[in-house]
């Protein structure tokens, strides 16, 4: 009995020491008031406009690359409201579509839809980056879980955005993307347009 209450107590203090790191001082602890004075500003309708190219790898729950992949994506703005659609090619031959809907508020705001997004995603766009929060439903073949999804995108200083967005499961992160993204170059384009032909 006397060593139990220590362990216990000890217990409930690393218990308590991961949840203050996870909330002050991890990925998720990002707030968009931390980049508001950083540059260039990133501005979706300029920066996520037209063709782009991307490429990223996703990492699984032990920190192993679990997949690779590239993506070509059109994008396109009337005022506020964009439309996003993606197209993702995978190591292993596979591909995934996804058309996003964005809509700006004035004040930085983002609402963003998706088939495979639960409800809407929620962000925010302040100084040199953009973060989105959103629940994805995963296809039928990876099981079709629900995961809560935080997607931060940092606009490097020649235009690249770095984008990195971690999933979680019932608070436990279960899979991370890294990716880059730019305008496309005139050869992808043509290749693209030689695709769709």
């Amino acid at each position: 009995m006397d060593i139990l209450l220590p362990m216990l107590l000890g217990a409930g203090f690393v218990i308590a020491a991961i949840a203050v790191h996870s909330r002050l001082w991890s990925f998720i602890a990002q707030r968009p008031s931390d980049y508001e004075k950083s540059g260039p500003a990133f501005d979706l309708r300029t920066h996520l406009n037209g063709p782009i190219e991307c490429e990223g790898a996703i990492y699984g729950p032990t920190g192993r690359v679990s997949s690779r992949f590239v993506g070509h994506f059109n994008a396109r703005w009337d005022g506020n409201i964009g439309v996003m659609a993606e197209r993702f090619l995978y190591d292993d031959g596979s591909t995934q579509d996804r058309e996003w809907t964005l809509r700006l508020g004035n004040d930085g705001g983002i609402v963003a839809t998706a088939p495979d997004v639960v409800g809407e995603g929620r962000g925010h766009q302040a100084g040199s980056a953009v973060r989105l929060q959103y629940r994805i439903r995963l296809p039928e073949d990876a099981g079709a879980h629900v995961l809560d999804t935080v997607d931060w995108m940092y606009l490097a200083p020649n235009g690249t955005i770095v984008n990195r967005s971690q999933f979680r499961k019932f608070g436990i992160k279960v899979a991370e993307l890294v990716a880059t993204m730019r305008p496309a170059s005139d050869a992808s384009r043509n290749r693209d347009e030689q695709t769709a032909a």
